[in-house]
């Protein structure tokens, strides 16, 4: 897949705006140069979120720092990109809900909150306790709340919700994607049959960034 435009007449310098479209750097093999080439805005989302991952995978892992969760934040919202909900859950807000008491409630809503996905407004909702939890568009389970996971899947059974967890082997136990650790990295972990039992479809393109969990 062609990723750039190489003409010379898209290159920008660094901070100008162009007519063409968005702007990503180019990396010439010496270091950052503050060189731009146009692509598309589906083509930098594409891109955009490759770029997340792979500078989260450089951080090591050994605490989930309040940065961390900022990342993973704004992953949570490339996941709308690439996840297609039902036609009946296209009106309205779009509810990203938080489980608990986890620093992601606050990522999300400094990073997230008031975006759209196509015309719905995104809106971020903490669930104190179990009991609270609805079905929502997406919902995150933080590592201190798993051992909850069955009543949350049971909290959640009627909806089209995509469950996103961090905490190893609950990609096997109902979530749809799970964050995971593998030699201090971050990777993601993307059970498809989860997804589509949810009556979502996913693209190719988080597929392939991800291990398909079975």
């Amino acid at each position: 897949m062609q990723l750039l435009n190489h003409h010379p007449t898209h290159l920008a310098q660094f901070g100008e705006k162009s007519q063409d479209g968005p702007l990503i750097p180019k990396d010439t093999g010496e270091g950052f140069i503050p060189i731009f080439y146009t692509v598309s805005r589906k083509l930098l989302i594409k891109i955009g979120f490759v770029m997340i991952i792979l500078l989260q995978s450089l951080t090591r892992a050994e605490a989930q720092s309040e940065s961390d969760y900022a990342v993973q934040a704004n992953i949570v919202y490339h996941f709308t990109k690439y996840i297609d909900w039902p036609a009946d859950r296209k009106s309205g807000d779009f509810i990203i809900g938080v489980a608990g008491d986890s620093p992601m409630y606050d990522q999300l809503k400094k990073n997230v909150f008031n975006k759209v996905v196509g015309n719905q407004r995104i809106v971020i909702k903490r669930f104190s306790t179990t009991a609270q939890i609805f079905s929502c568009h997406i919902l995150f389970v933080p590592d201190d709340e798993s051992d909850n996971i069955k009543y949350i899947l049971a909290r959640i059974a009627i909806g089209s919700t995509l469950l996103v967890t961090e905490s190893e082997g609950l990609a096997k136990k109902g979530a749809c994607i799970n964050f995971s650790i593998v030699s201090d990295r971050l990777k993601l972990e993307i059970n498809k049959k989860n997804i589509l039992l949810r009556e979502l479809s996913i693209a190719s393109e988080l597929l392939n960034l991800g291990k398909i969990i079975n």
